[in-house]
Order: C-alpha cells, then sequence, then structure tokens
C-alpha cells in the first residue's frame, strides 16, 4: 500500500518524526537546500539574474544534490500525499518551494506543516491543520538572496581590483567588519585617565574584619598621599548602617541572540559552535526551534513548569510570567527556545549538546519562577581628620526563589558583613591608594557582536551565525590570542603610622577570544566607507531588513524593492570603475631612511602589511619587508620600520662557500644556502646566527636522505605523504600496495614511469601593462 510521504530538511529530523508516526509514513530528508542561485554566469553566458525581466533568478541544482532529488522523485511515485515539513522560518519555506519546483509538485495545493517542537502531539497537530507555501515568505527570501547575490557580482570584483588583500564585499557583512574596525580604532584613540582608588581593611573589638572602600578616587599621587598621612592619629567611627531590600527577577527565556550571547560567556561557546548544537537539540526533539526572535511561551509549556516547579521546588518558587517579545521586527511567531519536556535533564550524550541544553532548561525554568529578594547593607565609617567617607557594602540572599536552579551559573556570591552597631569605633589596620587606569572600550566578543547587531536591526537570527562566519573567513576580521602585556602601578600602603610606595605589575591589553580586524578588513572597510557608504551605513542595511520584512507581510512586492536598491547601487559601481588602485591604496609616509635618504613608507600590499624602501621611480628597486603581526600599518615608526627593512641579512658562510642568507617571505623566515632554502619558522630572522641556521640545513637534509628509498640518478624511488612512489622530476608513479618498493629495480621504475601523466606547468600571470588616456 502507498504510504505518505513528510518532507524535512535534516536526515537526524527526518528519523525522530518517522519514529512518532509509524508505518503509515515515509520521512525523507533534503538535506538543507537542494538549489541556488550560481554565483557565475549561467552555461549559455547568461547572468544568473535576469535585471531586465524583474531581477528574475535563474536556480542551479546542488551537484551533491542530485542523488538525494532522484531517491526523494523515486519516493513520491504513487504515494498517497507529500506533506512538506521544512523549517518554519523563510529559508524553510523557499526549500519547501524549491522542493516543489525540481519534484513537481503543485506548489498551491501540495500540503505545508510546520512544527515548531518535534513531538507526536505537535507533529498530529500539524498533520491535521495543513496549510499550503506562503508566497509572500518565499519572495522575502529571494529578495534577501537576489540582493546579496547582485552586491556580490558587482561589489566584490571592485574590491578584489581596487584594494590590496581585498576578497568580497557583502550587503550584511561589510557593517559587521565596519563596527569591529571602528571600536579598534576608539581603543587606538583612547588615552587612558589615572587615579587613585583607596581601599582601607579595618578590625572590631570583635577582632572581626572589616573591608571598606573610599566614596572618591584621587587625581593625582600627590593628593593620594596627603590623605593617607592625615590617617596619623585618625579616629574611625561608624556613623551609619542602612539596609534597603531589593529584587531580583529572572530573566526572559531564550531567543537566538539571547542564547548566543549567554553560551558565548558562560560556556565560552562560538556563535557557530552554539547553533550546531541547538541544531541537533531541535532535530533530536529536545527543545523547540532554535531561530527565533520570541519571548512567549506556550500555554501548555508553562502549564507543565508550574507543575513541575512546584513539584520540586515547593509552591513558594512558582510564578507564572508571560513575557513579550520586544523586537519590532520579530519574523515569525515562534516560541522562545525552551526544553521540549521540562521534566528531562539529560538530553545528549555529547557535552557540548548537554552543557547548552542544561543552560537553556535553567533559562526557561527560572523564567517561571519567583524573584530573588535580597537585602543590601551599607555601612558608612567617618574618619576624624577628613571629610571623606569609607563605606563598606555587603548583599545577603533572603529567598533564592529563581537563583534556586540559576544560581550556579551566574555565580551570585553573598557578601556577609559583621554585626556592628552605630557610634562604634573601629581600629585601622592597613589602608591602601592603588593607580588605577580607566579602561578603553572592550573589543567584540561574538557574543557581544551578535547582540549590537539585533539592537542596530542588522542581520536575523537565522544569518548571525553566517555573518560572524564569514568575517573571519575572508579574514577580515581574526580571534586575538595575546594574553596581555605587563603594567606597572603604583601602590602608596599606609600602615603602622607610616606611608610608604610600591611598584607592582598587572596584566593588561588581553585581546585573547576578542574580534579584531586584520590589515585587509580596515582597508577594504576604510574603501567602503569612502565609496560605497551606504553598503557599510548601520541605518540603510536595517531598512533593507525591513523592507524583507514588508515582504513577508504582504506589504511589499520583491520587484520594486529591488528595483529601488539596485538603480543607485549599480551608478555607484560604474563610477567606481574609475578608480585606481593608487587611489585605494592608502599608504604612510613614515620618514626617510638617514642612512641612504629613500623614502620609507608603510602600506598594504598583496601578501599583506609591508614597509618599503624607496619608490618605484627610483632608480634602485624599492626595498620591502613584511610587517609582523605585533605591528600594524596604522602605527608602525619609522624606527620599527628599518628594523624591518634590515632584511635581508648575510649571516656567514656555508662550509661549501655559500652565502648564508636570511629573509622572510609571505610563509615566514627563511634562510637561503645558494640553491637550497630552509625555513626559520620558530626563529626570530633579526637575530638568528649562523650556527643555528646551518642546524636547520643540516636536519632538513637528514629528513630528505630519509625519504629516499632508492635513487638510479634521474629517477628516485621516494617516500612521500601518501606512500611510496617513484619519480624522474617531471612525472610521479605511486607504486602498488603488494610491490616492496626497496626491491624495485632501476627498469621495473622507468616501467612504472611510462605510463604516469607529466606534471601540469604552473600557470603565471603576466599582469598588463598600464595605459592612460589623455582628456580632451
Amino acid at each position: 500500500m502507498a504510504k505518505n510521504v513528510i518532507i524535512v530538511e535534516s536526515p537526524s529530523k527526518a528519523k525522530t518524526i518517522e519514529r512518532f508516526l509509524g508505518k503509515d509514513f515515509d520521512v525523507l530528508s533534503s538535506v538543507g537546500h537542494i538549489r541556488d542561485i550560481p554565483t557565475k554566469k549561467t552555461k549559455g553566458g547568461k547572468p544568473p539574474i535576469d535585471i531586465a525581466h524583474g531581477f528574475e533568478p535563474t536556480y542551479e541544482i546542488d551537484p551533491e544534490k542530485k542523488a538525494i532529488i532522484a531517491d526523494l522523485k523515486k519516493a513520491i511515485k504513487g504515494n498517497k500525499k507529500v506533506y512538506l515539513a521544512t523549517d518554519g522560518d523563510r529559508e524553510g519555506e523557499a526549500i519547501a518551494w524549491h522542493l516543489t519546483q525540481v519534484l513537481g509538485l503543485d506548489p498551491k495545493t501540495t500540503p505545508r506543516i510546520v512544527v515548531h517542537e518535534i513531538t507526536k502531539p505537535a507533529i498530529e497537530e500539524a498533520l491535521e491543520h495543513p496549510r499550503t507555501i506562503d508566497f509572500d515568505l518565499v519572495d522575502a527570501q529571494q529578495a534577501r538572496r537576489i540582493l546579496d547575490r547582485l552586491v556580490g557580482f558587482e561589489l566584490s570584483p571592485v574590491v578584489q581590483r581596487k584594494v590590496p588583500g581585498g576578497r568580497s564585499a557583502g550587503r550584511v557583512q561589510s557593517p559587521a567588519v565596519r563596527l569591529i574596525v571602528e571600536r579598534e580604532n576608539e581603543i587606538k584613540d583612547f588615552k587612558p585617565e589615572i587615579s587613585y582608588k583607596t581601599t582601607a581593611d579595618f578590625v572590631l573589638k570583635t577582632k572581626d574584619a572589616l573591608p571598606a572602600e573610599l566614596n572618591t578616587k584621587f587625581d593625582t599621587e600627590k593628593k593620594a598621599q596627603t590623605f593617607l598621612e592625615a590617617l596619623k592619629g585618625a579616629t574611625f567611627t561608624i556613623s551609619d548602617i542602612a539596609t534597603t531590600p531589593g529584587t531580583r527577577n529572572p530573566n526572559a527565556p531564550f531567543t537566538t541572540s539571547t542564547l548566543q550571547q549567554e553560551a558565548a560567556s558562560r560556556l565560552g561557546y562560538s556563535v557557530k559552535r552554539t547553533m550546531t548544537a541547538a541544531q541537533r537539540l531541535y532535530q533530536a526533539g529536545k527543545i523547540t526551534y532554535m531561530r527565533t526572535d520570541s519571548v512567549n511561551l506556550s500555554p501548555i509549556a508553562i502549564k507543565a513548569m508550574q507543575e513541575y516547579i512546584a513539584k520540586e521546588y515547593g509552591q513558594k518558587y512558582s510564578q507564572t510570567r508571560v513575557f513579550k517579545t520586544k523586537s519590532i521586527n520579530a519574523q515569525e511567531a515562534h516560541e522562545a527556545i525552551r526544553p521540549v519536556d521540562v521534566k528531562v535533564t539529560h538530553a545528549s550524550d555529547d557535552a557540548t549538546e548537554q552543557k547548552l541544553y542544561d543552560l537553556i532548561r535553567r533559562r526557561t525554568l527560572a523564567s517561571q519562577m519567583t524573584p530573588a529578594q535580597l537585602e543590601r547593607t551599607t555601612i558608612t565609617i567617618t574618619i576624624s581628620t577628613r571629610k571623606e567617607l569609607f563605606e563598606a557594602k555587603g548583599e545577603i540572599v533572603l529567598f533564592d526563589g529563581f537563583l534556586k536552579v540559576y544560581g550556579d551559573i551566574i555565580k551570585k556570591e553573598e557578601v556577609l558583613l559583621p554585626k556592628i552597631q552605630v557610634k562604634e569605633k573601629i581600629s585601622l589596620k592597613e589602608a591602601v591608594s592603588r593607580q588605577i587606569f580607566s579602561r578603553p572600550p572592550a573589543r567584540y566578543t561574538e557574543g557581544s557582536l551578535v547582540k549590537k547587531l539585533e539592537e542596530l536591526g542588522i542581520g536575523r537570527p537565522s544569518t548571525y551565525a553566517t555573518i560572524i562566519s564569514t568575517i573571519q573567513t575572508r579574514e577580515y576580521v581574526t580571534k586575538g590570542i595575546s594574553e596581555g602585556v605587563e603594567r606597572p602601578f603604583q601602590q602608596l600602603i599606609f600602615r603602622d603610622g607610616t606611608v610608604t610606595t610600591t611598584t607592582e605589575v598587572e596584566n593588561t591589553g588581553s585581546d585573547k577570544g576578542k574580534l579584531i580586524p586584520t590589515a585587509s578588513g580596515s582597508i577594504v572597510n576604510g574603501f567602503l566607507n569612502d565609496h560605497f557608504d551606504k553598503i557599510v551605513d548601520y541605518d540603510f542595511t536595517a531598512d533593507v531588513e525591513e523592507e524583507f520584512d514588508k515582504i513577508a507581510d504582504g506589504k511589499e512586492k520583491r520587484e520594486a524593492m529591488l528595483k529601488a536598491f539596485y538603480g543607485p547601487f549599480h551608478k555607484t559601481i560604474e563610477a567606481a570603475g574609475e578608480l585606481t588602485r593608487a587611489e585605494t591604496t592608502k599608504t604612510r609616509e613614515l620618514g626617510k631612511d638617514p642612512k641612504t635618504g629613500r623614502i620609507v613608507s608603510a602600506r598594504l600590499g598583496r601578501f599583506g602589511p609591508m614597509v618599503q624602501a624607496g619608490e618605484s621611480e627610483d632608480e634602485e628597486k624599492p626595498h620591502f619587508a613584511s610587517i609582523p603581526p605585533e605591528l600594524s600599518v596604522d602605527t608602525i615608526t619609522l624606527e620599527q620600520a628599518l628594523e624591518l627593512l634590515v632584511l635581508p641579512r648575510t649571516v656567514g658562510k656555508s662550509p661549501s662557500g655559500d652565502d648564508v642568507i636570511v629573509t622572510s617571505g609571505r610563509f615566514g623566515p627563511y634562510a637561503r644556502v645558494g640553491k637550497e632554502t630552509v625555513s626559520l619558522k620558530d626563529e626570530d630572522p633579526y637575530t638568528v646566527d649562523l650556527e643555528t641556521v646551518l642546524e636547520h640545513l643540516k636536519a632538513k637534509e637528514e629528513l630528505q636522505a630519509q625519504r629516499v628509498i632508492a635513487d638510479f640518478g634521474k629517477i628516485k624511488i621516494l617516500r612521500g605523504r601518501f606512500g611510496p612512489y617513484v619519480t624522474d622530476g617531471t612525472k610521479n608513479a605511486h607504486v602498488p600496495k603488494e610491490t616492496d618498493p626497496e626491491k624495485i629495480t632501476e627498469k621495473e621504475a622507468a616501467e612504472l614511469l611510462k605510463d604516469a601523466k607529466a606534471a601540469p606547468k604552473k600557470r603565471t600571470r603576466r599582469r598588463a601593462k598600464s595605459t592612460t588616456k589623455s582628456k580632451k
């Protein structure tokens, strides 16, 4: 008997649903998107988007999906009914539509079902109330894809031609890079303000300790010194004890954005790692749909949590809360991300997935619990010789409320103060005025960048992970690895009636795990700001997202929206054709080399940041050197550049009489000895000596000797990465597995090479001669 067929996006989701529905259904998977707009012209030489005819796209089937499509076509033959059950966002709606086009289904009548949680009741409910494809959602997804392709087709080639190190540009990724570049510039321009923070340790009559902090800071060392000197012979009195009640309320359940932020800060997960784990949990039926702007919970879910909280912790911990989505651009009416069954504590044997599930479950439970009741106490201490006041602050939790389930994650600590009375005299054990520095703006992490993008209305839940992944893949942004540098600071210590000054050291400026723009990212961002300001304009990018929302709501037509964008954009592209590479390459002139008088400059070259001594017009060729990662084009000084331009340097002669020259190239430092080169990857090219270079050369020769199995002169048998092989320098042939390479004769080696193909010649690019047209 013919079965019903349900087509979903992922194989794991298909298995979960099939387990619920039994023998009457075959649940199959498209494994994501099955076709897309090509990135190049079609086989007939036509552009993939027909701008003249309503921006109509041409789609191509993903070659890797051809077998999947063949299996789907075979499966739906003669079946009762086909249900499209792809994800419930715009991407999922578009996939459902593409499936109708490829499988020959009628998009207007084929039943479409959406489930936000993979449970038997939810699936059965969806099957009882199917709908058809929402063409407004499809149009909104197509508009986004077409617009992004148009930007890619027309702007990326301009960036590649005009900007050194430029790879591509994107409608949403470029504003994200701009955010990171602007933050880096703020940090570079930041000038820290210095002040002195004073703390003290007091001792009560009961011998209890009472730490406190002065209610003001001093802006100079002299003022801090004067204050501490005034503590000699002073008396200290408790003048006030103020206790105020307080409450702390739980946060709303997770949206995609807040989950990414919390997982980054609490678990140290990248956005991509978070979304991959969430996707698997959803497909396994453990959590609701993980791409959502909504903080709503269904009445059924709220009731289940109320019952669970009352049973596990008591009725006094339960409080029903209904959260409302603040985002005016929320796409779909999904629930917040929550566990499908709140009673389930173990969702996966994978540690990453289980930790994320635990975070989601606790956050959801906490959202339906009572506030924590706190008591905050401030003890004020007067100084007989000064008008400033010391304050000791503490906080205790009177009733933990939601902290019962979320407290160990947020690490809420109680600060207990000793019992004390007003007017009580206390003794000063020690007071310290510590030099402190104001902090520059913090670099973005993946989590804080998601938060900023959401605030600006750039991107949507389904795109945050892609945005952050893309800007790193393009090498416009990288993650910092520095633990920071040591910085000295002063401490003035008052103890036993005497003030002493010490110098201590602290670590500052760590960028580990933070997002930092590369030289390419900064240059491309500058180019786009100068010539394509709309592409990187935050408001414009957010407005485009709102246009997509209007299309999804049926309030605007796809063609009209694309036409309004493309006209001005294309004119700007045409104007950019007049720009020369020299105009887009910003060069910093650093000064003159005092020895040669040549101009020294810094700029971004083809292989990264570099310094240059001399100019192309000089008789002598310019001398170049790469700028290491710890320096940049914007900050490097003449002195630092001159140190780099020492390379290449001759460190001596080899035993055979060849010069041993040390230099640095695209892949790091190396030495050249006659025709031989050897990597100096772990050495400093500016200080490495002759003996060390020769040791590296000897190690390389020994390694090469170990590779040789047999040497017949022109023909050799070598050990390779993929096993032994025969070579004559122009052709290679693998030694068959059943053959012992050490027993092969020269004649047998020549036979193996006879049928081998010659290695293809390396293609070299010819640089076109530049021509300038005179204006008439």
